[in-house]
């Protein structure tokens, strides 16, 4: 490549990089060489018509938008859970074992949720939303009872403290001494099963000799 055309290829390239704003001028030189320049400093320098380079402005970036946090709703909760009836350390006397336990939550049960009852641990009735629950056959003794408020997963919310209570049912054989069982009770009264029933004596005729 000759001098001349190696000046010219650069003057070219000083012109598409040199700001739009700037002027470009072109004359030749001594040699005879076209020469390209922003300065052309008093020689006879032509103007250069130069195009707008084809240029695309950059796509904006969009920003990395957060992770949406899901927020839970608070599942409601109660001030207090306590067991209204009977009172701790009461004594129940009742011969069939029979039981009610009255709750109460402040405030009351809200929708979905139900009360449910442990007695020595173990759920002692199926849970309900109503506040009485009643228990039949409790064992002699004493049992503790904690009261809950379950949700609809069956998940405990809320429990009372636990009471201690005891029950007192006579046994059969206290009643039977009470109470003697009668030829017309048995089979008839839980304390006088049939098999207890004494044998009758059977009349026997009396023959006299003859």
């Amino acid at each position: 490549m000759s001098r001349g055309l190696r000046l010219g290829v650069l003057g070219l390239l000083l012109a598409l990089t040199l700001p739009s704003t700037a002027a470009i001028y072109s004359y030749t030189d001594a040699d005879g060489n076209r020469v390209f320049t922003d300065r052309p400093g008093g020689r006879a320098a032509e103007p250069v018509d130069t195009k707008p380079s084809n240029s695309m402005p950059a796509l904006p970036v969009p920003l990395a938008q957060p992770p949406v946090k899901v927020m839970k709703a608070p599942t409601p909760g109660y001030a207090s859970v306590a067991i209204v009836q009977p009172e701790a350390e009461a004594t129940i006397r009742n011969n069939a074992g029979e039981l009610t336990v009255s709750v109460t939550s402040d405030p009351p049960l809200h929708p979905g949720h139900r009360y449910r009852l442990l007695m020595d641990g173990a759920a002692a009735a199926e849970p309900d939303v109503s506040p009485a629950i009643a228990l039949e056959n409790v064992d002699r003794g004493s049992h503790q009872l904690i009261a809950e408020v379950i949700d609809i997963k069956g998940e405990t919310v809320q429990s009372s403290a636990p009471i201690t209570v005891y029950m007192m049912r006579t046994s059969l054989a206290q009643r039977r001494m009470v109470n003697p069982c009668k030829k017309a009770d048995y089979g008839v009264r839980p304390e006088c099963p049939i098999k207890d029933k004494p044998k009758e004596k059977k009349d026997i005729p009396f023959v006299p000799f003859l």
